[in-house]
């Protein structure tokens, strides 16, 4: 693939949209030893397993970070120039929730961070929007924050695909999926 460096591409989708798969192959396309940001964290067996697998189906070439929370410093202390995965925005978010942080002051980083990345990176966030609405006050309020967040990263981002059913629609900058 033929692509501009330094760009920040937001891929989203739903669950199983295959939008991981799309952000991993893309950055693999442009470097033998892309970063891997993983956001999740194993609250429990199955998720533990989860992570495992996916951390296996990445392969040795992959260098992982758990970051939880800490996403803009992460971001900041990669070389520039190196290809990153942040997967995902959705958990960090919802850690961030989870632990009553100041939610508008942690995606003024991750802009900050975003706006003066000099990274080949992708970050992938889920399309929450479109179903139906929480039943909970909190489940609104991480729908409606995660809305938030996608709008404020998809301006700030040079390229955003939507992906469904495995297939990328580009929705901003060139497409460069194939």
């Amino acid at each position: 693939m033929a692509t501009q460096l330094n760009t920040t591409t937001l891929v989203l989708g739903g669950a199983r949209s295959g939008k991981s798969r799309f952000a991993l192959e893309q950055a693999e396309s442009l470097s033998a030893s892309p970063v891997y940001i993983a956001t999740a964290e194993a609250g429990d067996a199955e998720m533990a397993q989860r992570i495992s697998l996916h951390r296996q189906q990445r392969g040795q070439h992959w260098s992982t970070f758990e970051v939880p929370l800490a996403l803009s410093e992460a971001l900041v202390e990669q070389q520039p120039g190196t290809t990153v995965v942040v997967d995902c925005l959705t958990l960090w978010l919802s850690n961030h929730l989870l632990r009553g942080s100041n939610l508008e002051a942690e995606t003024a980083g991750l802009l900050d961070a975003l706006r003066n990345s000099t990274l080949n990176l992708f970050l992938v966030s889920n399309e929450v929007g479109m179903g139906l609405v929480p039943e909970t006050p909190l489940g609104r309020s991480f729908r409606d924050a995660q809305g938030r967040l996608n709008q404020q990263v998809a301006q700030a981002a040079d390229r955003v695909y939507f992906i469904a059913a495995g297939l990328p629609l580009s929705l901003k900058g060139p497409d460069l999926s194939g």
